[in-house]
């Protein structure tokens, strides 16, 4: 009696029910929702089984191939998830951007429709698409090349890498400029200058940087980086290959060794606010190591907290020299340096490789990190405290950034700290920038004999630098004009207090 009361509910509850939730794909081939469930062919799961759907072990290396729902050739990427797909010639996984490009170049018309959406907002009247960059629903939370091709939709508005605003319209991001392949980029800086307690003059091209960064073959959701300077004698200063650790956004990466916790020296040239790194902001309490590894990702879902954990060794004390070392004394102690940061997204979205430069008036932004170490140099052992942070709001910028340690063998204890302020002065015309910091010694060492070399250069110092920035084309050529003031305490062993006043005329490449 049961069982015939449950078969009539259960016949009655099938009556009410749509037909297409009845219905099951007739056809696994033929390209038609056969039951009206809105998915299709292989890409519905009543297909699962199919034979038609199986992978052929082939690869995926067709406009056809590559919209199929099949992972043909069993890499575990599928379809425009998979790099094969973004090969010379394939067309089905392209974003606005490639293929707006693409159809130009053949003499035909595209519309500006969004990778995933329809909803670029209309330009108003002197507009440019760089104002589109964090309005509507832009986070405003991808704009550099490693965001933006890293397979990871870093700020939750629905779009990863080349189909976010930030990724396809910031001329400061090339890897969507075009097809998703190696790139080659230029930086490139002829300065004039003048030191007023010296009255020296110089003119020289004092910064020619070489990069190549892409994603690596076959790899999906990689990154590697390699960065070149060429004005002095050539050397590789930077070098990095990251591949993806599981589908969250989590990575693994090598790296040579350098930009430890600080966040000024990991950034281009073309990105700095004041042209160069506060050189007292780093110089006690970052060393280059021979190597790296480093693990991160984000913590919660919607990318707002990101962790990152490293350890490196080796000689590294000459900046730049990959695969060497260089060690100044008697002292060849083994030098290794280990820690973590925990990145902030308090409002909006900032990554510690974006640009300090405002072309364009920037959403309402807050960003901190923080981060310990334990660093062992040739010449002393101790564990450091890094914090900074970034408010961007409108025209205005202010970056801050302050390190602390306490020496383990001499006792001694140092900080130093960097306050930069930014004001877009023209839109796409005019940024002017002040930056204002110190080292301090806030206890003196215990040292048993003569000051060691790599203490030695650790000083009080105070700086305070201005410049003027002119977008002569865009934000691709730009002329500058700095004026820089320094004060360091004197050299062991010396009386006189080092003062240099500086100015400099510089025009700056990047492309």
């Amino acid at each position: 009696m049961k069982k015939s009361i449950l078969a009539t509910f259960a016949f009655a509850a099938l009556a009410f029910l749509p037909k297409s939730a009845l219905a099951q794909e007739q056809q696994c081939d033929n390209g038609i929702d056969d039951d009206g469930d809105s998915v299709y062919d292989c890409g519905d799961n009543d297909c699962a089984s199919d034979p038609v759907c199986k992978p052929d072990g082939q690869p995926e290396n067709s406009d056809q191939r590559c919209t199929d729902w099949i992972d043909n050739d069993g890499d575990g990427q599928l379809d425009c998830d998979d790099s094969d797909c973004f090969a010379v010639g394939i067309y089905a996984c392209e974003g606005s951007y490639d293929t707006m490009k693409r159809v130009a170049k053949s003499g035909g018309t595209a519309t500006a429709a969004t990778p995933g959406g329809n909803d670029i907002p209309e330009l108003g009247a002197g507009m440019s698409v760089e104002d589109l960059i964090g309005v509507g629903s832009d986070n405003d939370g991808e704009r550099n090349d490693v965001a933006c091709s890293d397979g990871i939709d870093n700020d939750a508005d629905g779009r990863t890498d080349c189909a976010d605003f930030g990724c396809r319209f910031d001329p400061t991001v090339t890897v969507c400029q075009g097809d998703p392949d190696f790139r080659f980029s230029v930086v490139a800086r002829g300065a004039q200058t003048y030191e007023f307690e010296e009255k020296v003059k110089n003119t020289k091209v004092d910064t020619l940087q070489l990069r190549a960064f892409g994603p690596m073959p076959l790899v999906n959701d990689s990154f590697f980086l390699l960065s070149m300077r060429a004005d002095k004698t050539p050397r590789l200063t930077f070098a990095m290959f990251q591949v993806p650790l599981g589908k969250n956004g989590h990575y693994l990466n090598l790296n040579s060794g350098g930009g430890g916790l600080s966040i000024e020296l990991i950034r281009s040239a073309h990105k700095r606010l004041l042209l160069d790194s506060a050189f007292y902001l780093y110089n006690a309490f970052e060393q280059g190591n021979g190597a790296a590894i480093e693990v991160g990702g984000p913590i919660d879902a919607n990318g707002k907290f990101l962790y990152r954990a490293f350890a490196a060794g080796g000689t590294g004390r000459f900046s730049g020299n990959v695969g060497g070392g260089y060690v100044s004394d008697d002292n060849n102690n083994y030098t290794y340096t280990t820690g973590g940061q925990i990145h902030m997204n308090l409002i909006g979205y900032h990554s510690r490789w974006d640009s300090s430069m405002l072309f364009v008036k920037a959403p309402l932004t807050l960003s901190a990190a923080i981060g310990m170490k334990y660093d062992q140099r040739a010449q002393e052992r101790y564990p450091a405290l890094n914090i900074n942070a970034i408010l961007k709001w409108k025209n205005f910028i202010l970056v801050g950034e302050t390190y602390a340690k306490q020496e383990i063998d001499f006792k001694s204890r140092h900080m130093a700290y960097n306050l930069k302020v930014g004001v877009l002065a023209i839109p796409k015309k005019l940024m002017l920038a002040v930056d204002f910091g110190e080292f301090l010694e806030l206890k003196a060492g215990e040292y048993p004999g003569d000051v060691p070399n790599d203490i030695a250069s650790q000083r009080q110092e105070t700086q305070i630098r201005a410049a003027a920035h002119y977008y002569l084309w865009r934000n691709i050529v730009v002329g500058t004009l700095l004026f820089a003031d320094r004060k360091v305490d004197p050299a062991p062993g010396q009386t006189e207090q080092v003062h240099s006043r500086e100015a400099k005329a510089v025009m700056s490449y990047r492309f």
